[in-house]
């Protein structure tokens, strides 16, 4: 990321102010947090002390070590060693969905060309040390997208419906919410209809109110707390409720040490997995309008903890273990849109071990956020010239 458009924040590093930083921020922000949490996913936090002497404080290796290859139930992903997971993979195939449309997206965008850019365009994939189709490391609940879409030719607004109900479709939002810049009603509304193709019930309203906080975060003047404000103003049942029990217990507390058994025990009631993260219950991952993705509540009580520090963020969302590759994805992202510089060391080593320049994603949608932005001016004044000629009022020349 450049000096440009900094300015000072208080102690510590200074604070990205410019569109173009933020979008940088928001999306090597996700693609680190993700680099990170991966190797420690699945655990819980006293699994990650025991295995690593202590809390982990930065990039580390995989689990099971030279054993990776073969030890279940992780092979054959090579996890660690600053490797993204499919969390950066769908980011960064979203956004050469925008590079394309050029314009908002849709369901049938996903459709028309997020699936078959899975299917057919082989890419490097650093968990398989390998270059093959992005769909061959995708988890089940991304597959559903190929096989809904692709093969079931189901109506992509209606696909997501009778798919695993996760986080897979919120990981991979923050574009939406970069593309509509300080809107988070408009990301909101997007991110549900790109959703649909691929969520329902409490993992497609995720997706929105990931969205909406990312456009939130990248508005001037912008805080953690109004981040969680816009959050709380869209989110809808079982996700609002899980929000704001989490980033109430999250406000008690300024280190993720302390706070990890908190914001565990707050999102529990409507986390349908369960306490054995590995072993979840019957109605695990089921549709509710009662329940919440684990992920999302959590990456905002992170936030919160860390008063928007991007490396206290992402280091309290890996620690925090279970889901936590997507944990810190969506940490990271809040974090470097709201303009907290994501570590050069960390960006650096993930970007060569993962073979993947992870800054031009950054600069192709910040070029595509505005031209969207002039086409989303010509179409308002279009409409204001209309309802004028109707005997409205006209609002801009």
């Amino acid at each position: 990321m450049t000096p440009k458009g900094e300015e000072s924040s208080g102690p510590g590093p200074a604070r990205l102010t410019g569109l173009d930083d933020r979008i940088t921020g928001a999306l090597v922000g996700a693609a680190v947090g993700d680099a990170l949490g991966g190797p420690v996913e699945g655990y819980s936090p006293e699994q990650i002390t025991d295995r690593h002497g202590g809390r982990v404080h930065g990039i580390v290796g995989p689990w099971h070590g030279e054993d990776w290859r073969t030890a279940r139930p992780i092979a054959p992903y090579h996890k660690g060693d600053g490797h993204v997971t499919d969390d950066t993979l769908m980011t960064h195939a979203l956004v050469r969905v925008y590079a394309r449309v050029r314009d908002h997206l849709d369901a049938h965008a996903v459709a028309d060309h997020l699936v078959p850019d899975l299917m057919t365009n082989p890419r490097w994939i650093p968990e398989l040390e390998t270059e093959t189709l992005p769909l061959h490391r995708l988890f089940l609940a991304e597959k559903w997208l190929v096989a809904r879409l692709a093969y079931g030719h189901v109506d992509p607004r209606e696909a997501g419906v009778g798919n695993i109900v996760n986080c897979g479709a919120a990981m991979y939002m923050a574009p939406v919410g970069l593309v509509n810049a300080a809107d988070p009603a408009a990301a909101y509304a997007e991110a549900l209809d790109v959703a649909g193709a691929h969520q329902s019930s409490y993992g497609r309203e995720a997706a929105g109110v990931f969205a909406a906080a990312v456009a939130a975060a990248v508005a001037p003047d912008a805080t953690p707390d109004s981040v969680v404000t816009a959050c709380l103003g869209l989110a809808k049942d079982g996700t609002r409720a899980a929000i704001e029990k989490v980033c109430e217990a999250a406000r008690g507390h300024r280190d993720f040490e302390s706070a990890l058994a908190p914001l565990r025990a707050a999102v529990a009631p409507y986390d349908t997995v369960g306490p054995d993260y590995r072993s979840p219950s019957l109605g695990a991952r089921r549709p509710s309008r009662l329940h919440s993705i684990e992920e999302l509540p959590v990456a905002l009580g992170m936030l919160l903890v860390a008063g928007g520090d991007y490396r206290h963020a992402v280091l309290g969302s890996v620690n925090y273990g279970r889901d936590c590759d997507s944990i810190a994805t969506m940490a990271g992202a809040l974090a470097g849109a709201l303009g907290s510089p994501v570590p050069e060391d960390w960006a650096k080593t993930v970007a060569e071990a993962s073979r993947l320049d992870l800054w031009e994603p950054a600069r192709t949608l910040a070029v595509v956020t505005r031209e969207i932005f002039r086409r989303d001016v010509d179409r308002r004044r279009a409409h204001e010239r209309a309802f004028a000629a109707l005997g409205g009022t006209s609002c801009s020349d």
